[in-house]
């Protein structure tokens, strides 16, 4: 297989990248039952290299998703549960004096790692929330006036609770901005919480070993950015990010930033199909994750009861897949 990062993807990368997107899949549906929609999205997240937002409430198995994950991946893990009471030195570490040596030693914080689960990011103020902003967006971390890697494989995964619920603080435009999908993990169906009280406690379920090594995934994020997308499906996004804009029950539309990411999360979508070329409908079948949570409604919108899905499920009834520009 070719190594040029440039090079069309042929139909052998193709079924490759597939694959390794399937076995991290088959894994987490072996231990997390009846969120088939937040697994293949979490996926998504993972092979397009961007970070992930998980809000539902408590009890759907939002941790158990993101612990499973990082258990699929041959990646160094840490977990942080966010409190009101957490500072972001917690977060990424801070410099102490040693008196014996007479010199300040760095001691890091669990931001550095692989693969960083921020367990309700919502219950910590926003002065923390921030902290993982350098970090989220160029790997990296200033301590001190100096800056520190974190590795092109550091990758969050955010757990959230809905607003509503009490000691929530709302996250910032600028941090929602930086997580490429928002999953909604809603209840499981009615035989999938039947197998769940079957199985017991969560709490005694074996999580499976890694299936894609820290090279692999690297190799597979690569293909997937070779996924061709023709003139037409960049028009479609392009035309889908500014019905955003222009939708009267929208405040806040889609930037060009999130017509990007659109593509990019589209781009995997293709690979999970074993194609290695994307559709206008890779796009609509990723548009919910990658912009719900960039977009706000407007007064009128939140009065008659409509959602950010709610707007987006008629912007892609009504916005028309362009034809390609000669």
């Amino acid at each position: 297989m070719t190594s040029d990062p440039k090079a069309p993807m042929s139909e052998d990368e193709a079924k490759f990248a597939q694959r390794d997107v399937r076995a991290v899949e088959a894994a987490l549906a072996s231990v997390v039952i009846g969120q088939e929609h937040a697994v293949r999205d979490l996926c998504i997240g993972l092979f397009a290299d961007g970070h992930v937002l998980l809000e539902g409430v408590p009890g759907v198995a939002k941790t158990l998703l993101a612990r499973t994950l990082a258990a699929c991946l041959d990646l160094r893990f840490h977990r942080v549960q966010f409190t009101p009471d957490l500072m972001p030195a917690d977060l990424i570490g801070t410099r102490i004096w040693n008196p014996e040596t007479r010199a300040w030693e760095l001691h890091t914080g669990p931001i550095f790692t692989d693969v960083l689960l921020a367990d309700e990011i919502n219950r910590t103020p926003p002065k923390t929330q921030a902290a993982l902003l350098e970090g989220m967006e160029e790997r990296q971390v200033t301590i001190d006036g100096e800056r520190h890697g974190l590795g092109e494989s550091f990758f969050v995964i955010a757990t959230e609770n809905p607003l509503e619920f009490e000691g929530t603080y709302p996250l910032p435009e600028a941090q929602t901005d930086r997580f490429l999908l928002k999953i909604v993990v809603g209840y499981p169906s009615e035989n999938a919480e039947l197998e769940l009280y079957a199985r017991g406690s969560q709490h005694g379920v074996a999580l499976p070993r890694p299936v894609l090594s820290r090279d692999a995934l690297a190799h597979s994020r690569g293909l997937v950015a070779r996924v061709r997308v023709d003139a037409a499906v960049r028009g479609y996004a392009l035309a889908l990010v500014r019905a955003t804009r222009s939708s009267s029950a929208l405040r806040l539309g889609a930037s060009p930033r999130a017509g990007m990411m659109l593509l990019r999360a589209a781009q995997v979508a293709a690979v999970i199909d074993g194609r290695t070329f994307a559709l206008p409908d890779d796009v609509k079948a990723v548009a919910r994750p990658v912009l719900r949570h960039r977009l706000a409604l407007s007064t009128e919108a939140e009065l008659d009861g409509l959602d950010a899905d709610g707007v987006l499920s008629g912007l892609l009834d009504s916005v028309a897949v362009l034809a390609p520009v000669a």
